[in-house]
């Protein structure tokens, strides 16, 4: 694992924690040394600050992005603002936490996010599943998604997803037709459920969306209120 943090006495703290919950910590004070240590022996999930001098976690996360690097990245954030949470999101992190934390929730959602390293698979006892084509790849809606090599289209275009808009598409196709609850969705994803007043789920559906749909096209990801999401093709 590789942690960011400027802020001496939360990453020594933060250190500390994560050395004895069983992770093997490299700790690095800015983003122009998380992005050496990261090139020099890539980790399994980053942890970043957001707010850290020169580069900072966000221009950390983008050019590991750019860059094709697909680990987890979970950001540490005391911007509290929704246009600052879709900031980290749009850079490319998979999560964040906002200080002041509880340190059991950034163990929580980095077992989520590990886990998440593994294909999501399809809901049990569910109704009849989209087609299955060779090569690990699904179809449904209009769509096709090549899980193995992680690419997705609609039509003859292709999408370009962050992992966990990938993810979330992967387990809605998937699941065609069904609507998916929240608390289902969470699980699957985040492997947390971050409660009914999070938005974290509108956030990423509401990027996704963005991505999918194209004028004069029918919208693909269906919301039932009070409930959750369903792909569809109306």
């Amino acid at each position: 694992m590789l942690l960011a943090e400027d802020d001496r006495a939360i990453r020594h703290a933060l250190e500390r924690a994560l050395t004895l919950e069983g992770y093997q910590v490299t700790a690095v004070a800015d983003g122009v040394e998380a992005l050496a240590q990261a090139h020099k022996t890539p980790p399994d999930v980053l942890v970043l600050d957001v707010m850290m001098p020169g580069i900072d976690g966000l221009q950390v996360c983008r050019v590991l992005r750019a860059e094709g690097d697909r680990t987890p990245i979970l950001m540490l954030t005391a911007l509290v603002e929704t246009q600052d949470r879709i900031a980290g999101l749009d850079a490319g992190a998979d999560d964040y936490v906002v200080k002041p934390f509880d340190v059991e929730e950034v163990f929580a959602r980095l077992r989520a996010l590990l886990r998440r390293t593994s294909p999501v698979g399809a809901l049990t006892g569910a109704p009849k599943p989209p087609p299955q084509v060779p090569d690990g790849r699904i179809e449904a809606a209009g769509l096709r998604m090549d899980v193995q090599a992680r690419r997705a289209w609609r039509g003859a275009r292709e999408l370009e997803l962050t992992r966990t808009e990938f993810e979330l598409l992967e387990l809605l196709v998937r699941n065609a037709g069904i609507v998916l609850d929240h608390s289902t969705i969470y699980d699957r994803i985040w492997g947390y459920d971050f409660g009914p007043g999070s938005k974290n789920l509108a956030v990423y559906v509401g990027y996704l969306r963005r991505k999918l749909d194209e004028p004069g096209a029918a919208q693909l990801i269906h919301t039932v209120r009070g409930v959750g999401y369903v792909l569809r093709e109306d």
